[in-house]
C-alpha cells in the first residue's frame, strides 16, 4: 500500500469517526443527564456519567408534568387515522393511474409533481383559512386532513409497485368474474405490502416529529401531542435540564425503536421501487 493510499484511508476513517461523534454525542448528553439528580447536574459536567442509571424519578415527573399520556394518545390517534386514509386513498389513486388510460392522466400526475416545488410556507395562510372554514381548528381531524394531503413520495412508491405487477393477474381475476374493486382488494393491495410498510414507517416518523402543524392548529392543552408537549414542558422547566433530558428521552424512544426494528423495510421498499 502506497503512502497516498494510507493517507486516503486515514482521511476516510477520520471522517467516519467525526461523523459518528457528531451523530452520537447529542444523544449521549441527553442520556447521561436524564439520570442525574439536580444536585449531580450542577455538581458535574454535562458529559460526566451519573452516579446511577437506576434513578428514574426524572422520568416519572417528566411523564406526569408534560401530559405524556394525553400527548401520546392524541399523537396515536392522528397517526392512525392519517395512515388509514393515506394508504386507502393513495393506493386506490395509484391503482387507477397505473392501470387505466384516461384523458389528462399525465397532467394529473404532473400536478402532484408540480405541488412538490411550491414552498409550503407560501400555502400556510390558505391552508389555515381552509381548516378554519371547515371548523377543524382545535380539532384533531384538522392536522389529519393536512397530513392526508398530496404526498408525492407515497404516490411514487405505490405507482412503481403497481406498474410492475403483471396485468395478467387482473385479467385472470376478471375472467373469473371479479370486479375492479375485488381485483384491487384481493390482488393488488396485498402485493403492495412492502410499499405500504415503507409508507407507514416514513409517514409515522414525519408526523411524530412535526411540531408546526400541531402548534398552529391545536393550541388547547387537551389537544397536545408529543412535540408540543415537549415544547411547553421546556418553556415551564427551562432551568431543570435533567428533567428536560428525561422528557426528550421518553419521546425519542418510540421512534428509535421503530427505526431500529423496521429500517430494513424502508430501504427495501424505496430501493425496490427505484429498481422496478
Amino acid at each position: 500500500m502506497g503512502k497516498a493510499s494510507r493517507v486516503w484511508s486515514f482521511v476516510k476513517y477520520l471522517s467516519i469517526a467525526i461523523a459518528v461523534f457528531v451523530i452520537l454525542f447529542p444523544p449521549y448528553i441527553i442520556v447521561v443527564n436524564a439520570f442525574k439528580t439536580s444536585e449531580e447536574f450542577f455538581a458535574k459536567t454535562a458529559i460526566a456519567l451519573p452516579d446511577s442509571f437506576l434513578h428514574i424519578d426524572n422520568f416519572i415527573q417528566a411523564f406526569k408534568k408534560a401530559n405524556m399520556p394525553i400527548a401520546f394518545g392524541n399523537t396515536l390517534f392522528i397517526v392512525g387515522v392519517t395512515l388509514l386514509l393515506n394508504i386507502l386513498i393513495g393506493s386506490a389513486f395509484c391503482y387507477a393511474v397505473g392501470r387505466f388510460q384516461f384523458k389528462f392522466k399525465g397532467m394529473l400526475v404532473g400536478l402532484f409533481l408540480f405541488a412538490t416545488i411550491i414552498p409550503q410556507i407560501t400555502t400556510q395562510v390558505v391552508n389555515y383559512k381552509t381548516i378554519q372554514m371547515l371548523g377543524l381548528t382545535n380539532n384533531l381531524m384538522g392536522p389529519v386532513l393536512l397530513y392526508v394531503g398530496a404526498d408525492i413520495l407515497q404516490i411514487y412508491i405505490f405507482l412503481q409497485f403497481i406498474r410492475n405487477i403483471p396485468y395478467e393477474l387482473d385479467e385472470s381475476a376478471m375472467l373469473e368474474g371479479a370486479s375492479l374493486f375485488r381485483v384491487f382488494r384481493s390482488i393488488i393491495f396485498p402485493l403492495l405490502g412492502p410499499a405500504t410498510a415503507t409508507i407507514v414507517i416514513l409517514k409515522t416518523i414525519s408526523i411524530y416529529n412535526d411540531m408546526f402543524v400541531p402548534y398552529l392548529y391545536l393550541p388547547r392543552p387537551e389537544h397536545v401531542v408529543v412535540s408540543t408537549s415537549l415544547m411547553r414542558f421546556f418553556s415551564i422547566n427551562s432551568g431543570d435540564w435533567q428533567m428536560i433530558s428525561s422528557a426528550i428521552l421518553i419521546i425519542m424512544i418510540p421512534t428509535a425503536i421503530l427505526y431500529l426494528f423496521l429500517q430494513k423495510y424502508i430501504f427495501a421498499g424505496v430501493t425496490s421501487g427505484a429498481v422496478k
